[in-house]
């Protein structure tokens, strides 16, 4: 099951809006078959995995991440060509959250006469499609809050610098989880502050991934500059803006590639649950927000986080005017804050690396 796991890591980011699934096949003792899902339209990891057995998969066993469909989608189910290949025994780590599986791809293998055994590594396979989780029982992504801040809790200097406060393993890690997820967030004022590139370096001296997420640019005032670096970038760009553009403006981002939508707004800032929705029906199950205060902050005003990653440099930064993480309207008392749990702590050079899970 740990080798199904690391398999199914190798999807993450790729395969939305399908689950990052890692599978098995194993015949007296030695691996004859394995793959992961492949982007959607194409084969699930079961299939990729029974493909390479061929026949060496009949009287195998099969070690799945996550339960395999049992409906037609954009490919048959799965449950029946695990039932075709002549598999006898299945190890799932989880069952599906998908109201159109949930138990019965599980239910179908049984009632063929293949043995079923479920929860092996079940933490682990959760962690890994934790957004699919969220995504396919309540159609909204799964929002993760990533932040890089010294020991004072600043994210920037009194004149808004903030190149580098991580150090170089963070920077690469969060490279890795902008390519292991479908969109990156940002508010405005990062872009007009750092004109930053937002997407997905992988391979090595800066090498730009194939496949990169969404950049999601929060403007509610149209503030963007149409020669930011994220309308030069591979990739697509969406402005999410709160006020009706002018035709001009409407081509002049669409010259730049940039795409729009318009969304109600409030004290400055644009409906955030109503542009999540949107996202939902997009397609989008995960998304990494990379801002400043303010957006961070709405976001957490309207419980809307469900994972925090911080990155916390041995650094004093210093200044009363210097910018901290998390602004917004926060909370009156302390036992009234945003508590994390299934925290995890972890060197990453020179920073200390601090994950969870709001409640």
């Amino acid at each position: 099951m740990e080798q199904a796991l690391s398999l199914a890591k190798l999807a993450l980011g790729q395969v939305s809006p399908n689950p990052a699934v890692g599978a098995v096949v194993v015949k007296n003792d030695v691996v004859v078959g394995q793959g992961y899902t492949q982007p959607p339209g194409s084969w699930h990891a079961e299939v990729v995995a029974l493909n390479q057995a061929g026949d060496q998969a009949r009287g195998g066993v099969m070690y799945i991440t996550l339960e395999p469909c049992c409906h037609y989608g954009r490919t048959p189910p799965c449950s029946q060509a695990i039932i075709t290949a002549g598999i006898t025994e299945v190890h799932l780590a989880m069952l599906d959250p998908n109201p159109l599986v949930s138990g019965r791809g599980m239910d179908e293998l049984e009632r063929k006469g293949i043995k079923v055994h479920t929860g092996e590594h079940e933490t682990e396979a959760r962690e890994v499609n934790e957004a699919y989780s969220k995504f396919i029982t309540t159609g909204i992504p799964f929002i993760t809050a990533k932040f890089a801040l010294s020991l004072d809790g600043k994210i920037a200097t009194k004149s808004g610098d903030s190149k580098w406060i991580s150090g170089e393993e963070a920077r690469k890690y969060v490279h890795n989880l902008r390519y292991t997820t479908d969109a990156i967030m940002a508010g405005v004022n990062t872009v007009l502050a750092d004109d930053p590139h937002l997407t997905a370096r992988c391979g090595g001296k800066g090498g730009i991934a194939r496949n990169q997420p969404l950049r999601v640019i929060v403007d509610s005032k149209g503030r963007t500059p149409l020669t930011a670096r994220v309308f030069s970038e591979p990739g697509k760009t969406l402005l999410a803006v709160g006020r009706l553009v002018k035709p001009e403006e409407k081509t002049a981002l669409a010259q730049v590639g940039a795409e729009l939508i318009e969304l109600p707004s409030a004290e400055g800032l644009v409906d955030l649950e109503k542009l999540l929705k949107a996202l939902g029906e997009w397609e989008i199950t995960s998304i990494l927000v990379e801002s400043g205060g303010i957006l961070l902050g709405s976001l957490f005003d309207y419980r809307l986080v469900d994972k925090v990653i911080a990155f916390i440099s041995p650094i004093i930064i210093g200044g009363k005017t210097a910018k901290t993480a998390v602004a917004g309207n926060g909370v009156d008392k302390v036992v009234n804050s945003f508590k994390l749990e299934r925290i995890k702590v972890e060197e990453l050079g020179i920073d200390l690396m601090i994950s969870g899970y709001v409640r």
